[in-house]
């Protein structure tokens, strides 16, 4: 294949990938605590599946994005964390709040809830994005793996 062949082949293959970022005329509130995350995902209270959502933080904790990475079945979700830190990195934030619903009202952390939590802190760490915590939604009740030192 001569040179130029290859140089219109690769043209071809090319991926481009564009952030605009609009006037930042509206800030977002800023998350002080677990309760404030909770409260601003309240919402996921009414969802008959399971909703894995990241809050994208910039250094003073204002939220700059929020994404659903996930939804699955009443009892799981699975979760990839390229898919985690994927409009992380895009937004510029310095840190992420990971929130999740347990549908069957049960706000426990799982065996799974810790094993992706361990394994997105972990990831984070090697992209320079601080997971900040992990919140399970569940009813009117919620739980914090930094309220509860797992984090």
């Amino acid at each position: 294949m001569r040179k130029e062949n290859l140089g219109a082949k690769f043209d071809d293959l090319k991926v481009r990938v564009e952030l605009i970022r609009e006037g930042n005329c509206h800030e977002g509130p800023i998350i002080k605590c677990s309760e404030d995350a909770s409260e601003l995902m309240q919402d996921l209270v009414r969802k008959d599946r399971e909703h894995f959502i990241c809050i994208h933080l910039n250094t003073k904790n204002m939220v700059v994005g929020i994404e659903t990475v996930a939804i699955g079945t009443l009892n799981a979700c699975t979760v990839c964390p390229r898919e985690v830190f994927k409009a992380a990195i895009l937004s510029s934030a310095a840190g992420v709040i990971l929130v999740h619903n347990h549908v069957s009202g049960n706000c426990s952390a799982s065996q799974d809830d810790i094993t992706i939590t361990n394994r997105l802190v972990e990831s984070g760490k090697t992209l320079g994005i601080d997971v900040l915590d992990h919140i399970i939604i569940a009813g009117n009740k919620h739980f914090s793996f930094k309220d509860n030192g797992m984090i």
